[in-house]
């Protein structure tokens, strides 16, 4: 008997400082601009700003990536959702440092023949990263343009050997309350818990994801490792993972359980069904300054080509 989740996948002293800094900064960007040329594909796009974090080479995946251009770094890694760290945009980028990042592992297990606890050094060599260009979509009607590293979740969880029974993947985030002053605030139940279908989690978009603009993830974007989900609202994308367990119910997942009138298990980005305190209709491109005009939402955040098939026959709007 065929799995479920194998049916329907588609396939430096003379120089002043700030001279030398800015010597350098060219250099490395004229570096990058020789790679694109002769690599093939090997280098990324060069924010306005500076990044920080271990380096973490991969090759851009062109099938994967859109052409749009990405954010800068200052957008990415200053304007978040992570609300173990407080509900304002700024909260993760300020406090989010206070997280323990080492030692650190991932469970994964349930509906499995060979469950597993890996650390991140072990994640990190099971597939070939890859570095992909995708969009991002918040409820909240904002999105960016984000160049994460990383590599299909499907290859981390053909490792584990998933059974019949396993229809759902459940991702449950690091819990940390001395460290995450959000915790406090009881916004939610933690730790937090996002989901999956298995079809879905097998999907080759579904990134497990270790870096952005190819340095390690900050801490503020879900160090070390975290799930992008790039056709689906950003809250289904859960960070900082622990837990990925696999399992034949639905999960109910920290959202479901706060407002499950404005939060469906499917979350797919829809412009067509409006949240209760959001449209959906148009979003505002984050770093594109105040008077840019808003940007029309496109279904399942423009990758309907790719994933639309996983819903067929499905009402959205009650599927939402």
């Amino acid at each position: 008997m065929r799995a479920p989740w194998e049916i329907g996948i588609p396939p430096s002293e003379i120089t002043p400082e700030s001279v030398w800094l800015s010597r350098r900064r060219w250099l490395r960007q004229a570096a990058l601009g020789s790679l694109a040329l002769g690599a093939g594909g090997l280098a990324r796009a060069v924010p306005a700003d500076g990044l920080e974090g271990a380096v973490l080479e991969a090759p851009r995946d062109a099938r994967w990536s859109t052409d749009e251009s990405p954010n800068r770094w200052k957008d990415i890694t200053t304007y978040n959702n992570f609300y173990e760290f407080g509900t304002g945009k700024g909260d993760p980028a300020e406090y989010a440092g206070r997280m323990r990042l080492e030692p650190w592992t991932v469970r994964i297990d349930g509906a499995v023949r060979k469950p597993m606890t890996l650390d991140v050094d072990a994640l990190r060599r099971l597939a070939p990263l890859e570095e992909r260009v995708y969009r991002l979509r918040c409820v909240e009607a904002w999105s960016m343009v984000v160049p994460w590293t990383g590599y299909s979740l499907s290859h981390l969880l053909r490792q584990v050997e998933p059974t019949a029974d396993a229809r759902y993947v459940v991702f449950t985030t690091a819990l940390q309350p001395d460290a995450m002053p959000g915790v406090a605030a009881g916004v939610l139940d933690w730790p937090y818990v996002e989901g999956l279908r298995m079809d879905e989690a097998m999907h080759p978009l579904a990134l497990l994801t270790f870096g952005v603009y190819g340095r390690v993830l900050p801490p503020q974007n879900g160090a070390p490792l975290r799930v992008v989900v790039p056709w689906k609202y950003g809250f289904k994308s859960a960070k900082s993972l622990v837990g990925i367990h696999l399992q034949a119910e639905p999960p109910v997942t920290s959202w479901m359980r706060a407002a499950p009138r404005e939060y469906g298990f499917y979350a797919n980005v829809n412009p067509a069904v409006p949240h209760p305190r959001w449209s959906q209709e148009t979003e505002r491109r984050i770093g594109a300054g105040f008077f840019a005009p808003r940007l029309p939402t496109q279904p399942f955040n423009g990758y309907a080509e790719s994933v639309a098939g996983l819903y067929a026959g499905m009402d959205l709007a009650r599927n939402f």
